[in-house]
């Protein structure tokens, strides 16, 4: 009796280790490359088109569940731009030689930055459910509301 509860046991056990490592790989397995802007949604394409001048190196595409989920660019100067499944930016990130493009950045850090760091670029740009979090060439990193109004200094 013993060793047809613990069979039983073994084989669900098994089994649902086998459906987990199968949807773990599922769920994982999506992310796919290109290497053109046209696998990208319009208004992806046109922001980088706007913005940026230079060309589209990678597209990274990754899903989950089989849905796109986010789309990372590499351009062939370096700079990494995130954007959504719709096309909308999430992150830039340029080399320290670079600023971000003026129109990604709201009126109101430009302001903040060009009055209290004078001299200094905005390297890096994120859009946060709150927010924004921006990077300095210098490294500081500061933190704005949805209205580009100043919070905080971060770590």
């Amino acid at each position: 009796m013993y060793n047809y509860i613990d069979t039983a046991i073994m084989k669900k056990l098994f089994l649902a280790f086998v459906l987990a490592l199968g949807f773990g790989a599922v769920a994982s397995a999506g992310d796919t490359y290109a290497h053109d802007a046209s696998v990208l949604p319009q208004s992806a394409q046109s922001t980088i088109s706007a913005n940026f001048k230079s060309k589209v190196s990678v597209v990274k595409i990754e899903k989950d569940f089989g849905r796109v989920s986010e789309y990372e660019v590499t351009l062939s100067d370096g700079c990494e731009i995130s954007f959504d499944r719709h096309g909308n930016w999430k992150n830039v990130e340029v080399n320290a030689a670079k600023s971000v493009p003026a129109a990604i950045v709201p009126q109101g850090i430009k302001d903040y930055v060009s009055s209290k760091h004078a001299g200094q670029r905005i390297v890096g740009i994120e859009k946060e459910r709150n927010g924004y979090d921006i990077e300095l060439s210098n490294g500081v990193d500061i933190k704005f509301n949805k209205e580009a109004q100043f919070v905080r200094y971060d770590d």
